[in-house]
């Protein structure tokens, strides 16, 4: 009888600490898998390296995907705006045949801040994806409201074309980390094809850019060539988030300074069109 007593009380004890172990195991495979999930989340939300090579051969191990080259700025805030105010009433060419017998611009109507329809040139709306998602439907809405409806008319003695023409282009100012801010010395255009008559609007302007990501379309074969266009655009890695009135009274200087330092006592309208 006490034989059997103590091989029941031995086996009670292997069996609690058989227990004990495989819970202890668990545990520590949750602990493992809880900072393997940490890890794999903090990867996949994390900017990718960027790895050149020198032309000495030498390797760099990371570059800042913040920055830019400043004449790279420069040429995408022209572009941009080239392309925003490009009235010439017919479609971006997308074939040498386009080019040599262009189709006419039917225009993309677009909501005004009035709660009208008015429409801009496909050219604006193509080039608008260069703006930020927040400030992308209120700049076209001002846009919609200053393109001529004679823009799109196939009378000759009514269409008028308009385009930017762009004096200046200063130097980017960095203002933070992979965000600039550039002025603009420009003139809206606009020509009456009639008789050539023209119609002459200051726009001068400041521009608030920022660095971003940009992602290829996994199909790009199927695109068309207007998705094309847009790709195209967001692939500069490059956006603006902001348009203010900009000042030549005081000039334009390096140092970081806000609008109402630099216009002095001229009233801001609010507006990107003034």
């Amino acid at each position: 009888m006490t034989k059997l007593l103590q091989e029941k009380k031995s086996s009670v004890n292997l069996l609690t600490l058989f227990t004990i172990f495989t819970f202890s195991l668990h545990f520590l495979a949750a602990i493992f898998l809880l900072f393997e999930g940490l890890r794999i989340y903090g990867l996949i939300h994390k900017k990718p390296l960027t790895f050149v090579q020198l032309v000495d051969g030498k390797r760099v191990s990371q570059i800042d995907t913040l920055e830019r080259e400043p004449e790279v700025i420069r040429q995408f805030v022209a572009k941009t705006m080239a392309a925003m105010f490009n009235w010439s009433g017919t479609l971006p060419p997308a074939s040498v045949e386009d080019a040599t017998n262009p189709k006419p611009d039917p225009g993309i109507p677009i909501n005004t801040l009035q709660n009208l329809t008015k429409k801009v040139s496909t050219s604006s709306w193509v080039g608008s994806f260069a703006l930020s998602e927040d400030f992308r439907q209120g700049f076209l809405a001002q846009i919609a409201e200053m393109t001529p409806p004679e823009i799109f008319s196939k009378n000759n003695n009514q269409a008028l074309t308009g385009q930017l023409v762009i004096q200046r282009v200063y130097p980017p100012e960095k203002i933070a980390p992979g965000r600039w801010r550039v002025g603009m010395v420009a003139n809206i255009v606009q020509i009456r094809r009639s008789d050539n008559k023209k119609l002459l609007i200051p726009f001068n302007k400041d521009f608030f850019v920022r660095s971003v990501d940009s992602f290829g379309h996994p199909l790009s074969n199927s695109l068309t060539p207007l998705q094309k266009a847009v790709y195209s655009v967001r692939a500069q890695n490059l956006e603006i988030y902001e348009v203010s009135d900009f000042c030549l009274t005081n000039g334009y200087d390096s140092s970081p300074k806000s609008q109402s330092q630099r216009c002095g006592d001229i009233p801001n309208s609010g507006s990107f069109t003034r």
